[in-house]
Parts: C-alpha cells; structure tokens; sequence
C-alpha cells in the first residue's frame, strides 16, 4: 500500500462536485434566510440592525461569502467523512464550520455584546446552513450522484 496521498483526476473531480453542490445549497439556504428577515423582522429595532437584509451590492458579496463558505465545507467534508457512516464526524465538520461561520460575524460586531439572543440567532442561523448543506451531500452520495473520497482508490 502506498501511503503517500495522491489524488486521482476522478477524485478532484468529485471533490469540484460536492465543493459547487455545498455551495449553492449553502447560499441559496443563506437567501432563503435572508428573505426571511425581510418579510418577518422589524427592521426599526437598532438590535435587530444585524439581522437587517438589504437587497443590493453587499447582498450579493454576502451571497458569493456563503458559497466560498460552502464551496470549502464540501470539499473539507467530502474528504473528513470519506466511507465513514460516523455520525457525529458529519456532525462535528457541521458544528466546525457553522460555528467558525456564526462567531465571525459576532466578532466583527462589537456593539451587539450586550445583546445574547441575536448572537444565538446568528450561530443557530449558520449551524442551519450548513446541516442543510450537509444534509445535501449525503443525499447526492447516496443517490450515487457524488461518490465519497476513497482511501483505497476508486470504488468502481
């Protein structure tokens, strides 16, 4: 068995597959959420200002942000899992990235430190993303659409 890690063409490919298939399930669930907030939150509240969508240029960065966000979940996640049905791996790379995710926006926001609730609505917000985009994964491997990274070489 060679132990260096080499892969094959097939497997970058099928690691571009679940990279572009995370990432549009991420920002489409991220535009899902944002239209959300539009249609149900008050936008007078200077606390809720965080939550506040806005349908314009910065929206569109925000969009391209979660799909590089999910673009780099699907391949991390592809590779973390690999033929491992190990629940709390699928999970663990979830709470990883949604964390990462969630807290970085809490950082960049120093004024809302006294405010509990909306930092939870923004964790929870992206632990949703990308269990969605999780969720997406597993269902394209067992549809045989996306095949799992292969320790072994290809599984045809």
């Amino acid at each position: 068995m060679n132990s260096s890690f080499d892969p094959t063409n097939a497997e970058r490919i099928e690691s571009l597959k679940a990279a572009i298939l995370a990432g549009l399930s991420l920002s489409l669930t991220y535009c899902a959420i944002a239209l959300l907030h539009l249609l149900l939150l008050p936008t007078q509240s200077p606390v809720l200002s965080l939550l506040d969508f806005q349908v314009d240029f910065t929206l569109l960065i925000k969009v391209a942000i979660a799909f590089l966000s999910g673009f780099l979940f699907g391949v991390t996640y592809r590779y973390a899992i690999r033929e491992d049905q190990n629940p709390q791996l699928k999970a663990g790379v979830v709470l990883a990235f949604g964390l990462v995710r969630g807290l970085a926006v809490i950082e960049g926001q120093p004024h809302i430190t006294d405010t509990l609730w909306v930092w939870g609505i923004l964790v929870i917000e992206s632990l949703i993303e990308f269990a969605i985009a999780r969720f997406t994964l597993d269902w394209a491997i067992h549809r045989r659409w996306l095949k799992p990274f292969s320790l072994w070489g290809s599984s045809d």
